[in-house]
């Protein structure tokens, strides 16, 4: 079963995304800021990490650089996602190391699409 890292701050979107995921056959674990989510990715190595990138006590772009950045963890894909898109928004998650992007409110298909796309990738490299 491949495990999933949600680092998403509002109890209620983290809640309906997990339990939508588990229902897809994921494990699901989850952290409510960015520092508790990233010392749980290095912890348990998940297969991937959907990150929020508005969160509390570390921002969603620290705690991906800081994931990157880490030997044991930088292999891990992560997806960022946000509420509040902005314009260069995506590209700057993509320079802080995020693999993927998505917006708020989540569109389960294609974030499904996105999280098998890079699952693959990283089957495939290793």
């Amino acid at each position: 079963m491949k495990r999933i890292l949600l680092i998403e701050d509002n109890e209620m979107s983290r809640d309906m995304l997990s339990r939508r995921l588990k229902r897809r056959g994921y494990g699901v674990l989850t952290a409510g800021d960015g520092e508790e989510g990233v010392r749980l990715a290095q912890e348990t190595l998940p297969d991937l990490v959907l990150m929020d990138l508005g969160l509390p006590v570390l921002d969603g772009w620290g705690a991906c650089r800081k994931l990157k950045n880490d030997e044991a963890t930088r292999d891990i894909p992560v997806i960022a996602i946000t509420a509040h898109a902005m314009a260069g928004d995506e590209a700057r998650a993509r320079e802080v190391g995020c693999d993927d992007f998505d917006t708020k409110p989540v569109d389960l298909t294609r974030l499904l699409s996105k999280i098998e796309t890079l699952l693959r990738r990283k089957d495939a490299a290793h």
